[in-house]
């Protein structure tokens, strides 16, 4: 009977279902096993690969950081060393020493660990079949724009890794930059920071820096000038300055930071009312004026125990010049005689019929 057929499937995508079979399902099933097996080897040989490269790198770089902190190690036991040395002590001390060592280090270990890791991420790309050479060529014409717009950034850093490498200056040391001069309270890869005479501190860019005076290495000299009457003898005034400075240096602290005698160097200039004595010495690094104040204090009162004057800028016995009593007066004048012709000739005319 017709109604008992079985109602026509719908056309619609909605509703229509179509019914996997099982050979279709053992089909498929084959086909991924089947991918799967051809491609396993490929996946295996990638994933060795980069694990391969990733412990060849992490490695080298243990080694390279481990053997760079060796270096260092070795730097700073070869400054303490020298520490308490006739030699050591012209010489930056092993503090110093190593700060230094351990910036020196620090750049070099970032530097090694950027380039190993830096490699190891290109062969990893080159693993899974990239074509590195467009990368490669976008980073080249990046690194020429960049460094186009930064030079002046990477003049600076390059600057602060040879002046560190070099050991120009550190923390403490008081420099003469040529843009400012003050002492060193930090030193970076791109600014070095100055503390000035007045408290204010100089932010000076490395690659601004052309010239370096570093007045705390080595030592120092303190000179101090003395300026006395030309009829002074010269062998006594000599006498005097010579026991007032040995004095000095067994006093405590001038005898630590006077490094040498202090010596009268002679005339340095004479003239017709005065000359003048040179006396220097030479100093630990940063107490040079500090010793020359003392110098001046000590010379100054055994001088005048003696009854030595020292001289300079204007006499004492000059005394000022009397006022002339005339300067207050009038220059004469022919209008002040009523009888002289030029007095009759200004005088007003008499009206007339008077």
């Amino acid at each position: 009977m017709s109604w008992l057929a079985a109602p026509p499937p719908s056309t619609t995508d909605d509703q229509q279902s179509v019914p996997v079979t099982l050979d279709e399902a053992a089909e498929r099933a084959t086909d991924a096993a089947g991918w799967v097996e051809q491609n396993w080897a490929t996946w295996l040989n990638t994933g060795l690969k980069i694990v391969l490269i990733l412990i060849v790198a992490l490695t080298l770089r243990m080694l390279v950081r481990k053997a760079l902190t060796k270096l260092i190690d070795r730097m700073n036991r070869s400054a303490q060393a020298v520490e308490g040395t006739a030699l050591g002590g012209l010489l930056v001390n092993a503090e110093r020493r190593r700060q230094r060592s351990e910036a020196i280090g620090s750049v070099l270990r970032s530097v090694a660990s950027f380039v190993i890791l830096g490699t190891a991420a290109l062969m990893i790309l080159g693993a899974f079949k990239i074509d590195l050479a467009p990368l490669l060529a976008s980073a080249g014409v990046a690194g020429v724009a960049i460094g186009f717009g930064a030079r002046n950034l990477v003049t600076d850093f390059l600057s602060g890794v040879f002046m560190i490498l070099e050991d120009q200056y550190g923390v403490g040391d008081s420099i003469d930059a040529g843009v400012a001069s003050g002492e060193v309270i930090e030193v970076g890869l791109r600014v070095t920071k100055l503390r000035g005479a007045d408290g204010e501190i100089w932010y000076v860019r490395n690659g601004e820096i052309k010239r370096i005076g570093n007045l705390s290495q080595g030592w120092a000299t303190a000179a101090v000038d003395i300026t006395v009457r030309p009829t002074e003898d010269l062998d006594r005034v000599r006498e005097v300055i010579v026991t007032a400075t040995e004095a000095m240096s067994k006093d405590e602290p001038w005898n630590e930071r006077l490094w040498g005698p202090v010596e009268v160097l002679g005339l340095t200039e004479v003239l017709l009312d005065s000359m003048t004595l040179r006396v220097a010495a030479k100093t630990m690094p940063g107490t040079r004026l500090g010793v020359e104040r003392e110098l001046r204090w000590r010379v100054k009162r055994a001088l005048d125990a003696e009854g030595i004057s020292i001289v300079g800028g204007l006499p004492l016995d000059v005394t000022p010049a009397k006022a002339d009593p005339t300067a207050g007066v009038n220059a004469p004048s022919v209008f002040g005689s009523l009888s002289s012709p030029q007095s009759a000739a200004a005088s007003p005319l008499p009206k007339p019929g008077k």
